[in-house]
């Protein structure tokens, strides 16, 4: 399977993911549908359908215009999110697939919206799986806890994500990672590894560059909202519990202007 990112609004990126057995593809939160369009024309690939991550309108704001630019094309979304334009709605566990080799699995991944869905897509046995994790974790960060509290944020990061393969490429929803990663090294301080990510990452903007995928593993070592396990940072924030640090870590960050 190939990936390819497509910048959209100020700091959105929509997926394309494309099965190369068939050319078969399947966009993910298109809110700029021309953009993603063009870009698959490029690779010679045909949209079968749409994976919505959840009902925000910089997400699910092109559904209605791909359904008119691709007749007959599906949108995927969570259930429990009023997605615009959702044709089949998704719920934790269901499966789909795209062409002959790449199948997707989605993830109920709930506190940035109620519905929010993760989508997992493996390919080949010798492929990289990815996660299309869209607001719910981003590089370096998490969404803002707009429809749920810390103990979902909590199982969607720490545990439904945390969980899959660590070599799994991470891409989200916004590029934001340079900021994020300023305010986990006020978490940790002397953490090398965000200290180098950080290096890395202002390199790539500067350079008008992506700085996605991440990996789950470089995650699980530079987020601070997926390590909070952690017992320094848990004591460092006066908190008792990975609950209670993962929303101690999130007001501080809703307050936090670098």
């Amino acid at each position: 399977m190939k990936i390819f990112h497509v910048p959209c609004l100020e700091d959105n990126y929509t997926y394309l993911i494309i099965d190369e057995s068939t050319g078969d593809a399947a966009v993910v939160d298109p809110v700029e549908p021309e953009k993603v369009i063009a870009s698959a024309e490029k690779h010679l690939a045909k949209i079968k359908f749409v994976l919505t991550t959840h009902h925000h309108w910089d997400h699910a704001g092109g559904n209605e215009k791909i359904k008119q630019l691709v007749p007959g094309i599906k949108v995927y979304g969570g259930s429990l999110d009023k997605v615009k334009g959702c044709t089949d709605a998704v719920d934790n566990g269901d499966k789909l697939s795209l062409g002959q080799d790449v199948n997707i699995l989605a993830l109920h991944t709930p506190c940035h919206t109620k519905g929010h869905i993760s989508y997992y897509v493996t390919g080949k046995e010798e492929e990289t799986p990815a996660v299309f994790t869209g607001d719910t974790l981003f590089v370096a960060g998490c969404g803002k806890f707009f429809e749920g509290t810390a103990e979902q944020m909590h199982q969607s990061l720490c545990v439904t994500l945390a969980s899959l393969p660590k070599p799994t490429q991470i891409y989200c929803g916004h590029e934001y990672t340079v900021k994020n990663l300023e305010f986990a090294l006020s978490v940790e301080p002397n953490n090398e590894k965000i200290q180098q990510k950080l290096s890395w990452a202002r390199q790539q903007r500067q350079a008008d560059l992506p700085t996605i995928p991440s990996t789950l593993e470089e995650e699980l070592e530079t987020n601070p909202f997926m390590r909070v396990d952690k017992p320094e940072i848990q004591e460092k924030l006066g908190c008792k519990s990975p609950i209670d640090t993962l929303r101690e870590i999130r007001n501080k960050k809703d307050q936090w202007r670098g």
